[in-house]
């Protein structure tokens, strides 16, 4: 028997678990940190370093006294967070701004730079993160950084994603060339491919833009699986959070892909995590290009297959939206919604509310509701939101399969579907095949079958899996919603390519972007005002 901890940093709170190697989960605890947004700038979500580690230690030393755990006992602890959230440091390790959180969508500008250039120059590793480059990601990011802080500039050393500086943090790195890197982040977000030489070359970034000089060399290291360890525990964060200094510490990784493993996922699977937002991951024996998605990296997921990754850049911020604007909470709204039928509200929803993460990879879209009628209700709107999610993750899906990938089984992970037995009998009659969803709650339970492997509990992925990840309750599609759901996509689909696609060719492709365009001047214009009086 051993115990281990791990840990999931999600959007608006971290989780820590404290798992038995034989008895699977015996507590946790949740710890909540503060969400940076700004009304003016709908794109603007950062986050504090020093939030993160507070809640940390706090949620820590909460699931020990819960669980009647001591300190000493936790053989290795393990670390997933969100994706890709960046944040600046300086030549000693400590953050010179906040995280640009994973939904941060301030850097669109810099993310068509990179599209534009990487495309014009033939740049391989474009091709493998779908052809085209997110705001929500690394580089972008660091480059509109660098751009709009000129007085903090002299001072930058290197950027890490979130899990990269939550595991150098607890083991006491304080130079930035000796913190190990995830293959899971830099793979997905930053356009590092092992068969490519790593990271874009300095020539390349430098075209980007000077201000990217040196930046290739502030971002070296190593580049790790979350097979190996990053490094163990420092006496001061051992005090900090009640565990014994010395234990290891794995190579973290992104919040989704550790889940995917948490909730069971092996080849020929498909892990819809479904949270705040949505990412779909996949894992298999082969390496192929898939276009529009989130990038396919070897050793991602799991260290002995190729990682898939696709998503929904919003899914249960849509809901909550749709209940805050009702003056209500989802709880609430959802009552009544397991008497719905497929498409009985007259409502196609696009789930555009935060831009689009696959496959067009397009920020600059916003969501989109057809045929409302006046006795239409914000319940019908939830229920239209749920199909329109379940629509958008057929369209990846199917993409997936049309290059190559074999999905056979279904399975939706995160926090939404283990409490929301709506929104997984939707999926399941949409996607047209059986979902499957966890028994039990396992987030941060991926993390924990890593710190297994750090520790040398278990040998295999595999072996943990069998172990301690829970049975799945299996739901099964509805023929006559099935058919229906099936006339409902086709539209869909085409509303998808023809709003969300480039302008012209008949497309309504520059109808979103110009509102938010237009919004974007009129909010300055207003703001304005409200200074001169």
């Amino acid at each position: 028997m051993a115990i281990v901890a791990g840990v999931d940093f999600g959007t608006l709170s971290v989780r820590v678990s404290i798992v038995d190697s034989e008895k699977g989960t015996l507590e946790s605890a949740v710890s909540e940190y503060p969400l940076h947004r700004k009304r003016e700038d709908p794109e603007f979500a950062t986050q504090s370093h020093e939030d993160h580690m507070r809640a940390l230690a706090t949620a820590t030393r909460e699931v020990l006294k819960k669980a009647g755990v001591r300190g000493e006992d936790v053989k290795a602890i393990a670390l997933d967070t969100t994706g890709s959230s960046v944040v600046p440091v300086d030549a000693k390790m400590a953050p010179l701004d906040e995280y640009y959180l994973w939904c941060d969508h301030r850097a669109k500008t810099e993310a068509a730079e990179i599209t534009e250039l990487a495309n014009r120059e033939g740049l391989e590793a474009i091709r493998w993160c779908g052809g085209v480059y997110s705001s929500e990601w690394g580089f972008a990011k660091l480059l509109h950084w660098l751009r709009h802080n000129p007085d903090k500039r002299g001072k930058f050393a290197s950027a890490f994603e979130h899990c990269d500086m939550m595991a150098a943090t607890l083991c006491g790195v304080t130079d930035p060339s000796n913190a190990k890197r995830s293959v899971c982040a830099m793979g997905h977000k930053w356009l590092w491919h092992a068969d490519l030489g790593g990271l874009p070359s300095e020539e390349f970034l430098v075209k980007l833009d000077p201000l990217l000089t040196g930046v290739r060399a502030k971002l070296a290291g190593q580049y790790e699986t979350s097979d190996k360890i990053a490094g163990t525990l420092s006496p001061y964060w051992a005090e900090k959070l009640g565990l014994r200094a010395g234990i290891p510490i794995p190579v973290g990784a992104f919040d989704a892909h550790w889940d995917a493993i948490g909730a069971g996922t092996q080849e020929k699977d498909v892990a819809n995590v479904v949270g705040t937002s949505t990412c779909i991951i996949g894992i298999s024996s082969q390496t192929q290009l898939v276009p529009g998605v989130c990038g396919v990296v070897r050793g991602s997921v799991h260290p002995g297959y190729t990682g898939i990754e696709a998503g929904l850049s919003a899914t249960g911020d849509i809901f909550e939206a749709i209940a805050r604007r009702a003056n209500t909470t989802i709880s609430q709204l959802s009552a009544g919604l397991e008497k719905y039928h497929a498409g009985q509200t007259g409502l196609l929803r696009m789930t555009w509310d935060n831009g689009d993460r696959t496959v067009l990879v397009n920020p600059n879209l916003r969501g989109m509701t057809l045929g409302w009628n006046l006795q239409n209700t914000a319940r019908d709107e939830l229920f239209a939101a749920i199909e329109g999610t379940a629509f958008h993750t057929r369209v990846i899906l199917d993409r997936m399969a049309e290059y190559g990938t074999r999905i056979e089984r279904v399975i939706n992970a995160g926090g939404i579907p283990q409490s929301n037995p709506v929104l997984n009998q939707v999926y399941a009659n949409v996607l047209g095949r059986p979902v499957l969803v966890p028994s039990k709650k396992v987030t941060s339970l991926g993390s924990a079958i890593f710190a297994f492997l750090a520790a040398g509990t278990f040998k295999t992925i595999e072996e943990a899996q069998k172990q301690i990840c829970p049975e799945h309750v299996v739901f099964h599609p509805q023929k006559e919603a099935q058919g229906i759901y099936d006339e409902l996509y086709a539209l869909y689909r085409r509303l998808y390519f023809e709003f969300g696609g480039a302008p012209g060719g008949g497309s309504f492709g520059d109808v979103l972007p110009a509102l938010i365009r237009i919004s974007a001047r009129q909010m300055l214009r207003a703001q304005t005002a409200e200074k001169v009086h």
